[in-house]
């Protein structure tokens, strides 16, 4: 089922354009929190990993023209591809700060930590009790994207 629209008119072409937004509604806004709430903590007693997120990728490679490398970051997390979303949350997004391009659109998936070929992920420790899901080394900077008003 399309959210293409057109007007009733026999001849009118479809735009291809909705009057919908995403994550306007107010069931959206809810499963965006329920989303929120689950990925950002770890119940008490739960077993987590110890990974290290290390840049592989050269320092003239184009991938860090648009995701700056952070270096090595040390997170707990419950799996590898949760180590990714881990150090990649604590990363700016532009549904943040007033910048562009903004407006429904957000940039956690093109964090360089979510690329596997810009950062490995190594795990270093297996089922440590009493850890937070987190980052527990390295800095993750705030500052790569810019707010659109100075």
């Amino acid at each position: 089922m399309s959210n293409a629209t057109q007007d009733n008119s026999r001849n009118a072409a479809n735009n291809g354009v909705s009057p919908n937004r995403f994550g306007a509604s107010l069931e959206s806004k809810a499963q965006i929190e329920d989303a929120a709430i689950l990925a950002s903590g770890s119940e008490e007693g739960e077993l987590l990993n110890v990974y290290r997120l290390v840049p592989v990728a050269p320092p003239n490679d184009a991938r860090w023209e648009k995701a700056p490398s952070m270096g090595e970051v040390v997170v707990a997390a419950r799996t590898a591809g949760d180590a990714r979303i881990v150090a990649a949350g604590r990363e700016l997004d532009f549904l943040d700060i007033d910048a562009l391009p903004g407006e429904d659109m957000t940039t956690a998936h093109a964090s360089a930590f979510r690329d596997e070929k810009a950062y490995t992920v190594i795990e270093i420790e297996h089922g440590r009790p009493g850890l937070q899901r987190g980052v527990l080394e390295g800095m993750v900077r705030v500052d790569t994207i810019k707010p659109s008003q100075l």
